[in-house]
């Protein structure tokens, strides 16, 4: 991997995140909440990309024919499900642990996918049609440098997809407080100043030429749990398109 003097990767983070590299699939290990997380993410994807693509919502593949880059992919748990669904996808990853496993997964999965380790700023490929970056852009060294480089690898009509925790004394308490504190996530993972606010993260994709249509809030509902919500004081989601 080439880290150059525009390089958006945090040493720090890639190390930690490296570190959970071997329990990233064991949905009761150190990544326990990415997997509570995953069935409603993905669940936002799909509806963005039947509203943007004009998909069908019964279609079983939809991502079939396109595209697909997940940014900072860990060890697979968002590009395997992409895959599924008909993409052609690639993920990097600033820690090659990570990258290990997410191999290894794919292999016994039965499924095609290209991992790379790599950041944004020295990935080669461009042109594709869907880029997601989930639960990355808090983590990286530039923010804005980040968010052009995935708006750069979009193709014209391109659909971006990010998600980020709220910078809010909400998600301070929840999230570093009680689950970093209470073992939910592990220690040392956020950094609550990093967090980047709804209206942050607009100017970031505007600045890179890119049209918001959607943003939607993730909350933890006592009844529901992890559910999409008006309400973005804890984590949000955010859907862009280029052109």
């Amino acid at each position: 991997m080439r880290n150059g003097e525009n390089c958006t990767i945090l040493e720090s983070e890639a190390a930690h995140f490296g570190k959970l590299a071997r329990e990233w699939w064991d949905p009761k290990g150190s990544s326990a909440m990415l997997h509570k997380l995953n069935p409603v993410r993905l669940g936002y994807i799909r509806s963005m990309l039947d509203m943007h693509f004009r998909c069908d919502d019964r279609e079983l593949k939809p991502l079939a024919g396109r595209r697909v880059l997940d940014v900072g992919c860990g060890a697979g748990l968002l590009c395997e499900p992409l895959a599924r669904l008909g993409g052609e996808v690639t993920g990097i990853d600033a820690a090659a642990e990570n990258i290990a496993v997410a191999r290894t997964h794919a292999r016994g999965s039965g499924l095609d996918i290209e991992y790379l380790h790599t950041g944004i700023e020295n990935l080669d490929a461009r042109g594709f049609d869907l880029v997601t970056s989930l639960e990355v852009v808090e983590h990286v060294a530039d923010p804005a440098a980040f968010v052009t480089g995935l708006a750069g690898a979009l193709t014209e009509g391109g659909l971006m997809i990010l998600s980020t925790p709220n910078r809010t004394h909400f998600s301070k308490m929840a999230m570093i407080h009680i689950g970093e504190g209470l073992g939910q996530i592990p220690a040392g993972t956020h950094d609550w100043e990093r967090f980047l606010t709804p209206e942050e993260l607009s100017a970031l994709l505007h600045d890179a030429s890119m049209k918001i249509i959607d943003t939607r809030g993730l909350i933890m509902d006592p009844v529901k749990g992890l559910t999409l919500s008006d309400n973005m004081s804890l984590n949000y989601l955010m859907a862009a398109v280029r052109g």
